[in-house]
């Protein structure tokens, strides 16, 4: 009969002193890749910060937006100010412009600048009617100071018919008696509003969370290279394991270990 010796098992050969340093080392390597990993799915949804310094800090027109040309990513949500003279007569009522979740109208004025013709809203009111009276007493402080907004665009089907509902620049101008060689493609809102009329809500430019999907890619590359590295040691003692085994084997047919059955001569 065959002499039977205990099977050479897995976790034998782990619990040695040369696995078990490698396998520290495997961890040591896999929680550096996992940090990397870390940082860079950090990245890959971080916002970028917005420069409220910048934007709420009241910047010559001018030096902000020019006429004629569309609103910039630049130019979006920035305070300015310059000098300005409203033009009488030229106004518009907006509906269904919601302040602080309440629906309402805005009162828009055309004022002339000295670098070209600008819309402005002056304010707002819960009634279209509040909304026409204050023509009437329409007035803006100077100089101008509001946060320069970009059009809008033209009122959708659906809006009440006699109605305008857009901030829409072009729809504006059209609407106006005069006009001048320079237009501002964007609009402004006061922020002092005109007798009559409540402040028009106008919140600071947040920045929006994006998400950069490369970075994402090289998150997930950092986590692959983090388990290969356990799996590489798991793969190292399993072979150490088999080659023991075979050697054994090999060295004494009529040795078998514990579980496998014994060579029939």
């Amino acid at each position: 009969m065959a002499a039977s010796v205990p099977y050479v098992s897995f976790g034998n050969v782990a619990r040695r002193p040369r696995w078990i340093g490698a396998l520290i080392l495997a961890l040591a390597i896999a929680a550096a890749f996992a940090a990397l990993g870390q940082w860079q799915l950090a990245r890959s949804v971080a916002a970028p910060v917005a420069n409220v310094s910048t934007t709420e800090t009241p910047t010559d027109l001018t030096a902000v937006a020019k006429p004629n040309v569309p609103v910039t990513d630049v130019e979006l949500g920035h305070m300015i100010t310059t000098e300005a003279t409203l033009v009488p007569g030229d106004f518009v009522v907006l509906s269904d412009r919601l302040n602080f979740g309440i629906a309402g109208y805005w009162l828009v004025g055309h004022v002339q600048t000295p670098s070209g013709d600008l819309a402005v809203a002056l304010g707002w009111t819960r009634t279209r009617a509040a909304a026409v009276a204050a023509e009437k007493d329409a007035a803006i402080q100077t100089p101008l100071i509001g946060r320069y907004l970009p059009s809008e665009s033209p009122d959708q089907p659906g809006v009440e018919k006699g109605q305008q509902s857009a901030a829409s620049v072009p729809a504006l101008i059209n609407q106006w008696s005069t006009i001048g060689d320079s237009v501002y493609g964007g609009y402004v809102v006061a922020q002092h509003p005109s007798a009559g009329l409540t402040t028009i809500d106008s919140p600071a430019p947040t920045a929006e969370v994006g998400l950069n999907w490369l970075n994402l890619f090289y998150a997930a590359e950092w986590a692959i290279f983090a388990g290969f590295a356990i799996y590489l040691w798991y793969r190292l003692v399993k072979d150490e394991v088999e080659k023991e085994n075979d050697d054994e084997g090999d060295a004494d047919p009529d040795v078998v270990r514990d579980g496998q059955q014994a060579k029939v001569g």
